[in-house]
């Protein structure tokens, strides 16, 4: 187990940096967008490929920062629900959908991107707005999104396993209304 936990905090680090750095993707979004509505308004050109350009920074950014905000808990659950169980559950609830739901969505998904990507890169696949861009780069970020994310399901997966086993502390401190009972009563010895 002490590899696999090894490995799950490599995967942490690559994760961590790679969804920091991204986050400069959308400054430089705004401001390629902001620069295309002045160049339009005061000397009225433009081109659909800072169009284009827009939305594949937006899209790196939110695909390479996923596996970054699945690895800071900070993904879309039910949490009136989640929180109304103890930690042990919530732990078991996590486990069970990293497992079943996560890891499998992630296997199909980059099983089907990857020869959809190759297609796309062999035919030399342009947008089909007049002055767009090519497409492979945008399906790549598709591909590379969803690898980091795999990658961080599984050392989400070996985590949640140490914790569960009492090998590592919980590194995430979301017990919702239930467990805020209980660390209300621990704290004061009820």
């Amino acid at each position: 187990m002490g590899a696999l936990l090894a490995l799950a905090r490599v995967i942490d680090r690559i994760n961590e940096f790679i969804g920091k750095s991204v986050s400069w993707l959308i400054l430089v979004a705004v401001l390629v967008s902001a620069t295309n509505a002045a160049i339009r308004k005061i000397f009225d050109i433009s081109s659909n490929a800072w169009l284009e350009a827009q939305w594949y920074l937006f899209g790196a950014a939110f695909l390479m920062a996923a596996a970054y905000t699945l690895k800071q808990n900070e993904h879309i659950r039910i949490d009136i629900v989640y929180g109304a169980f103890s930690r042990r559950v919530q732990h078991w609830i996590d486990l069970f959908g990293h497992v079943f739901f996560l890891m499998p969505f992630l296997v199909l998904m980059l099983w089907l991107m990857f020869p959809w990507l190759m297609m796309s890169v062999r035919s030399g696949e342009v947008s089909t707005n007049s002055g767009g861009l090519i497409i492979w780069p945008a399906k790549s970020l598709l591909l590379i999104g969803f690898a980091l994310l795999f990658a961080q399901g599984l050392s989400e997966i070996i985590k949640k396993i140490g914790v569960m086993r009492g090998l590592i502390a919980d590194p995430h401190t979301f017990t919702g209304h239930h467990g805020a009972a209980e660390a209300f009563v621990e704290e004061d010895g009820i």
